[in-house]
């Protein structure tokens, strides 16, 4: 009876002492954002995100009862930094999923490496070819390039332009979307006369856009990051080049306005609803969604909302979702999101497939255009 008692005992002093252990285990994911340099305006949003949502998510319990470690690695847009922490993260931290990285150069440039890792990345990158070729592990949340441009040359042949210029950074970005243009421009009547690749570090492109406006293009598309959106928009007006400059879904923050100033007024490009959520229908299934983004990001932080942000949120709540329903074995995470249907995000609703990592159709895009130093719908 002694013997029983005692046994007894240690069983509950054991669980006791264990179930504290086991209630406090965490789940570790790591993020590698350009929080800092170059491409900051991507990554310092998608921090300020990922950080107030953990927050938020691990105030009301945690995922499944287990607390989000978040852990930032900031890249500062470099390649190979990206690469060193995408190995740490996996080897070392043993992170359950990567949420990043911010531009498309670094995310091409670590797909492998997670893949070989079996650990889920997804991207807050747009370059399609980070989901095509489909790899096993790696998602993304912005829209496609190749949408992008479809609606660029959509909205072209509304206008009744036919002769362009296409002019790209030297990023990863940049060249995936002047092939995407290249590629999809017959389909719609466009003739690219002039298709130039810059130095995404140059502070003065004067002599491209001059080269451009001696072809007599009838339109511009600019494909890049900072700083060169500001620049080429400036240069052209300088010049008194005037024809429309149509710049890439990757535009969606207002400081690249700012940073452009008067140059930016008149600028048109595709982008998510999040930059319009004032003027969408209630019917929209996105718009609650995108109105409490917007309110709390901008509480918190005292800043605009930017699309970039929206790519981290709808990253982190995706994974989320997937763990909730399928729990903490990876590999069940993963068919999870993979087969994810009617997922309403900031930058769209995703509907995943194996042969989609993606998610979004064309109709995530919106037409919009500078006014007054401000995004609104481009009317039609």
């Amino acid at each position: 009876m002694r013997f029983l008692k005692a046994l007894l005992f240690a069983v509950m002093t054991f669980c006791l002492l264990v179930a504290p252990a086991m209630a406090a285990k965490t789940i570790k994911i790591g993020a590698i954002l350009s929080v800092t340099g170059p491409a900051s305006f991507l990554g310092a949003p998608e921090a300020n995100t990922l950080k107030m949502l953990t927050e938020e998510i691990n105030s009301k319990g945690g995922i499944n009862g287990r607390k989000i470690e978040l852990i930032i690695k900031d890249s500062g847009a470099n390649p190979g930094k990206a690469i060193s922490f995408a190995k740490q993260l996996i080897e070392e931290e043993r992170v359950f999923a990567i949420i990043g990285p911010s531009t498309s150069g670094e995310t091409l440039k670590i797909k492998s490496i997670c893949e070989k890792g079996k650990t889920i990345c997804i991207s807050c990158a747009a370059a399609e070819k980070i989901v095509n070729p489909v790899a096993k592990y790696v998602f993304k949340t912005p829209q496609k390039d190749s949408f992008a441009a479809r609606k660029i040359f959509m909205q072209m042949q509304k206008m009744g332009i036919k002769k362009i210029g296409v002019v790209v950074g030297n990023t990863g970005f940049g060249l995936a979307g002047k092939a995407q243009l290249e590629k999809i421009a017959p389909e719609y009547g466009i003739d690219i006369v002039i298709s130039e690749v810059y130095d995404k570090r140059a502070t003065d492109l004067t002599a491209l856009v001059t080269k451009l406006k001696a072809r007599g293009v009838q339109a511009v598309v600019n494909w890049s990051i900072v700083p060169a959106q500001a620049i080429i928009a400036k240069n052209m007006r300088q010049i008194g080049f005037n024809v429309p400059l149509f710049q890439s879904h990757g535009f969606g923050n207002i400081k690249y306005v700012k940073a452009a100033g008067a140059a930016a007024e008149g600028i048109i490009f595709p982008a998510g609803r999040l930059l319009v959520v004032d003027s969408l229908p209630d019917s929209d299934p996105q718009k609650p969604v995108l109105m409490k983004y917007k309110k709390d990001y901008e509480s918190r932080f005292h800043e605009e909302v930017s699309t970039f942000g929206g790519h981290a949120y709808d990253a982190l709540m995706i994974l989320v979702k997937a763990i909730k329903k399928a729990g903490f074995d990876k590999e069940k995470v993963r068919d999870a999101i993979e087969n994810l249907k009617g997922f309403v995000g900031i930058g769209g609703v995703f509907n995943f497939s194996p042969t989609d990592h993606n998610g979004l159709d064309i109709n995530s895009f919106v037409m919009l255009t500078v006014k007054n130093g401000k995004f609104t719908l481009l009317k039609q």
